[in-house]
């Protein structure tokens, strides 16, 4: 197993901090694991994207040109990342502020909307968990409790009272991805 996966919207939106939680999950499972993030200067609303690779065997490069997978979070990540997707590989976008829907025919594409979800949840920061459930939904690369027991590892002990939350968050993502 090898899932090269690119995380890409505005900084605030938990882009980094869902990157970790799939890293720190599939260590959890023995997988071999590369996170590599990627931000402008701005703490909130620039852009910020983050590699994730999973892999039953050792990883060469985190530096990647096309991914077996694209979680778009915003239009420009889109706009950025739809053409790097591999022949026959899964995007997943949150359809909130997008003008432009993805328009490939030789990949799978899922969308989630995450913003409503979190929003009729009252939970605004279970945004990424809804994102990251519907992609384990459509691709199950780790096991739900290693993803519990990556949110444990990658959230500060202060904040282990939101993990239920998290992973709610991940059951409804799950339950509302849809194929585009």
């Amino acid at each position: 197993m090898n899932e090269e996966i690119i995380i890409a919207g505005f900084g605030g939106q938990g882009v980094l901090s869902m990157g970790k939680i799939l890293a720190y999950s599939g260590i959890m499972q023995n997988m071999e694991v590369s996170w590599m993030p990627s931000y402008g200067p701005e703490m909130r609303g620039g852009t910020a994207n983050v590699t994730v690779i999973l892999s039953d065997d050792r990883i060469s490069s985190p530096i990647l040109n096309q991914y077996d997978t694209a979680i778009i979070l915003n239009q420009q990540s889109l706009d950025k990342f739809e053409s790097r997707v591999k022949k026959g590989g899964l995007l997943i976008y949150d359809t909130n502020g997008i003008t432009r829907h993805p328009e490939r025919k030789d990949i799978r594409i899922f969308q989630v909307e995450a913003t409503r979800e979190a929003a009729r949840m009252g939970a605004a920061r279970a945004f990424n968990m809804i994102v990251l459930g519907a992609y384990l939904k459509v691709q199950p690369v780790v096991k739900i409790d290693n993803v519990s027991r990556g949110l444990e590892k990658s959230l500060p002990q202060r904040h282990h009272h939101l993990i239920p939350m998290n992973l709610e968050g991940l059951k409804r993502g799950m339950q509302i991805v849809k194929e585009a």
